[in-house]
């Protein structure tokens, strides 16, 4: 069903003189944490397991998730000859039970399903991917960066060593609330396993075949360093992923294994992506975006740069007079509400912005066993 040439496929441990190719396991919380409330995406559905036809041949299946944005979007696209997968959610017995009655409803049987494409490596995105690949016998497919995180993160747990921690320090998290983070990390790991015993690499650029279409897999970094969205232009529909989407922003964090300068990837993906004629978006969270329901493509895109304008304003005066990460997220966000796992989101986000600033001679830091910054 992939017309692109993909990378053989990678096993699921390799000598680490190799270079990265496959996975296991994903990374910090299922997806974006915003202090804004999502909206309820439209309540007529299809089916009793909570999907609904959205386009010819796609399906929206709605998965709840154990945290305040909670729910994930996850898709299913009909060919000729089977179906796609597009995400999974958490490896949980409610979310396997929702897809097992959205499958009885479509009366789909596991060796039908062709592909399981993951658009990138969070949890609620990729947890089941190992589950469905053992039931189904189907290929997984993630982007190069985001299989690397993969390994990284889930495979080889590298999020529980001294050096993430030093990361979180630097961060200004107290010792008590680095604790926290990391048997948080361990919880989110046991909900991606079992893993895929293999992933095989699609490489942006490419072209898929997903229900009936051809899509191209669209780089659309920020959020995850190697987040995949695709684009059918023949359908003007999009598969947006976690980069846009209607009601919240989308976190756009600096963690551990990050990318240098991720909010300043973000905005120049959404610049491209304000050259897609886009009639429909299908996101990740929340409802969809689309011409006919008023929530038209290049005014989302439009808030999107808006609201970062807006919060690069506020953190630089924020940190006015010297402040770590951790100060400048309390000045910006209400902590009052905010559990631990909520503040880690917080203060990724919060040092995203500031790096941006730094980066753009903004602002200045200072590392004296703590990283300060100063206008």
């Amino acid at each position: 069903m992939l017309r692109a040439e993909m990378s053989p496929p990678f096993p699921l441990t390799m000598p680490t003189n190799q270079p990265l190719a496959h996975p296991e396991v994903l990374l910090r919380h299922p997806d974006p944490f915003s202090p804004e409330l999502i909206a309820k995406p439209p309540a007529t559905r299809l089916g009793s397991a909570g999907y609904r036809a959205l386009a010819p041949d796609i399906y929206q299946v709605r998965l709840p998730l154990p945290f305040a944005l909670n729910h994930v979007n996850c898709y299913l696209l009909r060919d000729d000859d089977g179906w796609t997968m597009l995400d999974t959610g958490l490896d949980r017995p409610e979310i396997r039970a929702a897809w097992e009655d959205a499958f009885d409803d479509l009366e789909i049987e596991p060796q039908q399903i062709r592909q399981i494409v993951l658009t990138h490596m969070h949890p609620d995105h990729f947890g089941l991917a190992g589950y469905f690949q053992a039931i189904t016998g189907a290929p997984v497919y993630l982007s190069p960066r985001e299989a690397e995180l993969v390994r990284e993160v889930w495979v080889e747990n590298s999020w529980q060593l001294d050096a993430v921690a030093e990361y979180w320090r630097m961060g200004g998290i107290p010792h008590e609330v680095r604790s926290v983070i990391a048997q948080q990390t361990e919880r989110l790991r046991q909900m991606t396993m079992p893993h895929p015993h293999e992933v095989l690499l699609l490489a942006p650029g490419s072209t898929i075949e997903m229900g009936g279409r051809s899509f191209e897999a669209i780089l659309a970094p920020g959020h995850s360093d190697g987040q995949l969205i695709f684009y059918s232009a023949a359908d003007r529909l999009l598969l947006s992923g976690d980069q846009v989407l209607k009601s919240i922003t989308p976190n756009i964090g600096v963690w551990p294994s990050t990318q240098p300068d991720p909010l300043g990837r973000y905005l120049d993906s959404l610049q491209q992506l304000a050259q897609l004629d886009v009639a429909l978006a299908l996101p990740g969270h929340g409802s969809i975006i689309a011409e006919e329901c008023g929530g038209e493509w290049q005014g989302r895109l439009q808030a999107l740069q808006k609201h970062h304008a807006e919060r690069l304003t506020a953190v630089e005066e924020a940190a006015f007079g010297g402040a770590t990460a951790l100060d400048v997220a309390h000045r910006i966000f209400n902590f009052d509400a905010f559990t631990e796992h909520e503040v880690r989101f917080a203060v990724a986000e919060t040092m995203a912005h500031l790096d941006y600033l730094v980066a753009r001679d903004r602002l200045h830091t200072t590392d004296s066993g703590v990283r300060r910054y100063t206008v």
